[in-house]
C-alpha cells in the first residue's frame, strides 16, 4: 500500500510536469509563439527602417521645394521636360542597337 501511494504521487508529479512543459512549448503565449512573434517584429522593424529612410528623403525634398528654386527647376526639367530660353534640348537613346540578321 505504501508503494502504491508513492507510485501514484510520482505519476501525478510527472503528469503535472508534462502539462507544464506542454504549456511552455505549445500553449498560448508559449515559447514557439514567442519565437514567431520575435521574427515578425524583426521583419516589421526592417520595414520601418526602410520607410524611415524614404520619409527622410521626402522631407528633404519638400524642404528644398519650399525653400529653393533649384529643386523646382530640377523637377520641371525631369518630370515635365521643360528647358530654359537659349537652351537646346538633346535626347539620347539608351536602347541597344541591333544589327540586322545577315546571311
Amino acid at each position: 500500500m505504501k508503494y502504491i501511494s508513492q507510485f501514484l504521487l510520482l505519476g501525478l508529479a510527472v503528469i503535472v510536469l508534462l502539462g507544464l512543459q506542454y504549456q511552455y512549448w505549445f500553449g498560448e503565449n508559449g515559447h514557439l509563439e514567442r519565437k514567431q512573434l520575435s521574427a515578425e517584429i524583426e521583419k516589421q522593424q526592417q520595414r520601418n527602417d526602410s520607410q524611415s529612410f524614404a520619409n527622410e528623403l521626402l522631407k528633404t525634398d519638400v524642404f528644398d521645394l519650399k525653400n529653393g528654386l533649384e529643386a523646382v527647376e530640377e523637377h520641371a526639367r525631369l518630370d515635365l521636360g521643360l528647358i530654359k530660353a537659349n537652351e537646346t534640348f538633346v535626347q539620347l537613346s539608351t536602347a541597344a542597337t541591333a544589327e540586322p540578321y545577315k546571311n
